[in-house]
């Protein structure tokens, strides 16, 4: 038999064609008479526009066209959405300021640099308001989404009658996206309700669906091609008001359009990660047993969007704790609507559990590590059910053994390595592991390769790797000769890219139109092959590309010789996955371990991570290289959150002032140390039939408080604001 493909570490099959510059992606497609836009954004945080003097601008040379309220195509979607006024920022449908950087026209012209210079010449008055962008200062309008309920079990509050408790806040600053691939798309009407996009997208399917319903014309009449995303982390996994503003630009105009924004821009008008402050209390038993949790949650959303997400998620089952409550409110500022970012929620609140469970068990004098241990939830005291698959105490075990955890002096402030303090820390990460609902179509052509289709996304981990391995252990076909297409909103349905469930749902769908297509070349060979005549389809085994006979093993045909004797040049077969009643029977979550050395400076403040550890438990590893670097990247990122990254606002206006990679400090090679990745690799035996859950939300959730926890270990003072720079852990003191 042929080598298992699943688990191996094989190369990306799209690898060869990024790195020589052959992938194209939305911004490299230049279609016939191609037109570029430039954005004209407000530059005040609250109020209405006046008037807008576009005549200098559209005298310019080679513009086309400045499309703005005054002169935009309508929107039939916008009449429905008015019914809620909370349904986002309806672009261009009125003289209404809700943020600095909102657009309020779009240029359009014949090249790049004419389309920005005639920006400039665009003069918008503004009559302006008093905007609110501090959260501090707005904890008044802190209010509770309908969605988002109080939650209890057990006994509220119950923490307070527990004989050690601890009280402690944590705050988040906002977080940017920003990846290398600046968002954008090309837009153009074929005909007036016939609409082509070239996207960057989490999700083509999505993308096609929010169109349809804002302009109100039939589904298949979009086309979205997005087969390459240079990066998004949440940030593409909505249809932005910039591109709807494209979109009516190139409608208005009767030509292709083109736009992509700024790096000033990424800070503006496609999500971050919201700032949030927690306030967890919690207290336990003398022998370190969990008595209650109480965790309190608010966090930022523009005024004309209620976002949420799973911030005191993990609060509510991470540990067998009794008494359990949450709450969680938004307070609406002057600013854009937030988004799901890489670890959505969960890697806020893991921040701030992680954090207190930290400092509990050296109030408590146990072992960070054996305090966890001893609140392990065997069974998942939320739901009350079991878990599908849970192995957190063997990545405690796997991550602590590597990274020498019980040979370090516990004591806070008592290890120095080369004139620095030591530091050890470490946390814990869970975030649900889903299997949603996808089709894809499997064409085997008559030389014997495969073509798999299904209009998934690959936002960087290497989708389409993952989908060959799997193919090729369902069929036996050589993985050089399949290849898995995706990207297309012609291709069958499937999710977004995000919540990190798509090797779940769409190697579900890989696998089962494989096994259809075996089934369909059974039933050829039954009907028309002699050796196979009076065989049941139960006599036939599938193994290496070929057919067999269980009864004789040497009556074999190869899958392409099937095709041949009856003359096909092709056979295709479409199959729908999706899971059963798994999840009302189990709990399923992926888990993580994270531990993190670092070194302190008693000079200056500065942090350095030395070593760090992560442990998967995500069960069944389709791809050890591309998993693990799944792992490194969450690392990177949770760097990010630990030491560097923070939007911050000149609140006098209520605009960013470190909009640029300069200064929104993101971590580079030099920050990064090495890093450990271990997997538990085991199987969960109900989840799909790969037994692989997901991994690219636990590789960063929890980190931060690993290095905070670290930090604290190395030098006794506990950092509860992120980001950790040198002035707070040196603040109060000349000299740590």
């Amino acid at each position: 038999m042929k080598k298992q493909q699943v688990g191996q570490s094989m190369d990306r099959v799209d690898g060869r064609l990024k790195v020589t510059g052959g992938a194209k992606y939305f911004a490299d497609h230049q279609l016939e008479d191609l037109l570029y836009a430039a954005l004209v954004c407000s530059p005040i945080s609250n109020g209405h526009i006046k008037s807008i003097d576009a005549t200098k601008a559209l005298r310019a040379p080679g513009v086309a066209d400045v499309v703005s309220h005054l002169n935009a195509p309508p929107v039939p979607g916008y009449k429905q959405e008015n019914k809620n006024p909370k349904q986002g920022l309806k672009i261009f449908n009125d003289d209404r300021i809700y943020s600095n950087g909102q657009p309020v026209a779009i240029v359009v012209a014949n090249t790049l640099e004419r389309a920005v210079h005639a920006a400039s010449l665009v003069q918008v008055l503004y009559s302006q308001e008093t905007h609110h962008t501090e959260m501090s200062n707005n904890m008044d309008k802190a209010f509770q989404n309908n969605g988002m309920k109080d939650y209890v079990r057990g006994e509220a509050d119950a923490w307070k009658k527990a004989p050690v408790t601890l009280e402690a806040e944590y705050t988040m600053p906002i977080e940017v996206h920003n990846p290398m691939e600046l968002a954008g798309i090309v837009a153009h009407w074929d005909t007036p309700d016939t609409l082509t996009l070239y996207a960057k997208t989490q999700g083509v399917k999505s993308v096609q669906q929010t169109l349809k319903e804002l302009f109100q014309i039939p589904e298949q009449n979009i086309t979205v091609h997005a087969p390459f995303v240079g990066g998004a982390f949440g940030m593409a996994l909505r249809v932005w008001p910039l591109e709807v503003a494209t979109i009516l630009a190139a409608k208005k105009i009767r030509k292709p359009v083109k736009l992509v924004i700024t790096r000033e821009q990424m800070f503006t008008l496609v999500g971050y990660r919201p700032q949030a402050t927690q306030k967890i209390s919690i207290g336990a038993t003398i022998d370190g047993k969990l008595t209650g949790i109480t965790h309190e949650a608010v966090a930022i959303t523009s005024p004309y969007e209620d976002f949420t997400e799973g911030i005191v998620g993990m609060s509510k089952f991470m540990y067998a704790c009794p008494n359990v409550n949450t709450k969680y409110q938004l307070v609406p500022l002057n600013i854009s609507t937030p988004v799901w970012m890489r670890g959505p929620g969960e890697a806020t609140g893991a921040f701030a559990l992680e954090s207190a469970m930290d400092e509990l068990a050296y109030k408590l004098h146990i072992d960070p590590l054996e305090f966890r241990i001893r609140n392990h939830a065997d069974t998942d005291p939320e739901k009350n059910l079991p878990y599908s698959s849970k192995y957190l105490k063997e990545a405690y075990q796997m991550g602590a053994e590597k990274i020498g955890w019980f040979q370090r002096n516990p004591e806070p402030r008592a290890m120095k390595e080369d004139d620095m303090l030591v530091g050890y820390g470490m946390s814990s990460g869970a975030f649900g592991a889903y299997r949603g609902k996808a089709t894809a179509n499997a064409i085997l052509k008559a030389d014997g390769s495969l073509v798999l289709r299904s209009a998934a996304a690959d936002i960087g981990p290497g989708t389409a790797t993952a989908m060959v391995q799997i193919a090729a252990d369902a069929t036996g076909i050589d993985p050089a000769k399949i290849t898995f297409l995706l990207g297309e909103s012609a291709y069958p349905e499937a999710p977004r890219q995000g919540g990190s469930s798509t090797v779940s749902t769409v190697g579900s769908v890989v696998n089962d139109v494989c096994k259809t297509l075996q089934q369909k070349l059974g039933e050829l060979a039954i009907n028309h092959l002699p050796a196979f005549k009076n065989a049941k389809p139960e006599d036939i085994i599938y193994e290496d590309g070929q057919l067999l006979l269980t009864s004789d093993r040497s009556v074999k045909i190869s899958y392409q010789e099937v095709l041949h004797q009856q003359s096909l040049p092709e056979l295709l077969v479409t199959t729908t996955s999706q899971s059963g009643d798994e999840r009302k029977k189990y709990s399923m979550y992926s888990f993580s371990v994270h531990f993190a050395k670092v070194h302190v400076h008693p000079a200056t403040g500065v942090v350095s991570i030395k070593h760090v550890v992560s442990v998967a438990d995500s069960g069944t590893i389709v791809n050890s290289k591309t998993a693990a670097s799944q792992m490194i990247g969450g690392v990177v990122g949770g760097i990010g959150m630990a030491l560097t990254e923070e939007a911050i606002m000149d609140h006098r206006f209520g605009r960013f002032v470190n909009n640029n990679y300069a200064d929104y400090h993101v971590p580079v090679n030099a920050d990064v140390p090495p890093t450990d990745v271990l997997f538990i690799n085991k199987k969960d035996p109900y989840i799909n039939p790969m037994g692989a859950k997901g991994m690219g939300e636990i590789a960063l959730i929890g980190f931060a408080a690993a290095v905070s926890n670290a930090v604290f270990h190395a030098t006794g003072k506990r950092i509860r604001d992120l980001p950790i720079t040198p002035d707070k852990v040196m603040q109060e003191k000349n000299e740590i």
